[in-house]
């Protein structure tokens, strides 16, 4: 059959990234404790494509996808660019693996467990045999605002605020210990289940240790940078502001990237 795709375009202009977005697909997560964790993610691969081809076969990076352990480690991942490259002639692969990770969390004073959903992210890109990787987390938390306890007589507003880390590195970085820098660095973490005495615990906490967006950015800013894995970061701190019709936001990304 005529291969389309491989003829010359009309306009011979090279695409930096083309493929699939957003495939679900079940994968294995290794977890901290040596053990696993199944879920379902969305998948996405692209390749660049040089001007003179007028399209990307689609289908091959759903078979190589089909093909893949579905585990998610290095060596995997590094075999599934490495795959993708061979299957479309590219010289540039990259994949984007976004999925639920759960955490067991333990109420404050009850004690109580229950499972914390946290969207997480693993990607990179494979180019001349150089492979580069990121971790992604987000993780809420709760904040109170210092201006406003300072001005009231009684009480201040308080909200749940969102920390996304985004971090390239080397060696073995857990899903885990970036989701415990991001829930220590608000007023208090948020807890997916909590009894009365509980509910007391975390607000007298938090309300203990108000924080300004800014002050939650550079909180988790100072142990990113701390990191021996860690070679480059971006934290955005995004705050849903409960007594205003907008949100505040702050974010600082390392100058050094590999």
């Amino acid at each position: 059959m005529e291969d389309i795709q491989s003829k010359t375009p009309s306009l011979s202009i090279p695409i930096d990234r083309v493929g699939v977005k957003n495939f679900r697909y079940p994968i294995v997560v290794r977890r901290k404790n040596n053990g696993t964790q199944h879920t379902v993610a969305k998948v996405t691969l692209y390749v660049d494509l040089p001007s003179e081809f007028k399209g990307t076969h689609m289908s091959r990076f759903i078979e190589a996808l089909q093909e893949w352990s579905g585990v998610l480690d290095y060596q995997s991942f590094k075999e599934l660019l490495k795959d993708i490259q061979k299957r479309l002639k590219a010289r540039k692969s990259h994949l984007s693996i976004s999925f639920p990770f759960f955490m067991e969390n333990y109420a404050p004073k009850s004690g109580i467990k229950a499972l914390m959903a946290y969207e997480c992210a693993f990607g990179g890109e494979l180019e001349d045999k150089k492979l580069t990787m990121f971790l992604e987390v987000n993780v809420p938390v709760m904040t109170v605002c210092p201006c406003s306890l300072a001005i009231c007589e009684r009480g201040a507003h308080s909200q749940r605020a969102n920390i996304k880390i985004r971090c390239e590195f080397e060696g073995l970085l857990w899903l885990e210990d970036l989701i415990m820098i991001a829930r220590n660095s608000g007023s208090s973490p948020v807890y997916a289940l909590l009894k009365r005495i509980d509910e007391k615990h975390v607000t007298e906490e938090a309300f203990a240790n108000p924080v300004f967006v800014e002050d939650v950015v550079r909180r988790v800013a100072i142990q990113l940078k701390d990191h021996p894995l860690i070679k480059w970061f971006r934290v955005e701190v995004e705050s849903f502001e409960s007594i205003h019709n907008h949100n505040a936001y702050a974010c600082i990304e390392s100058k050094n990237r590999s």
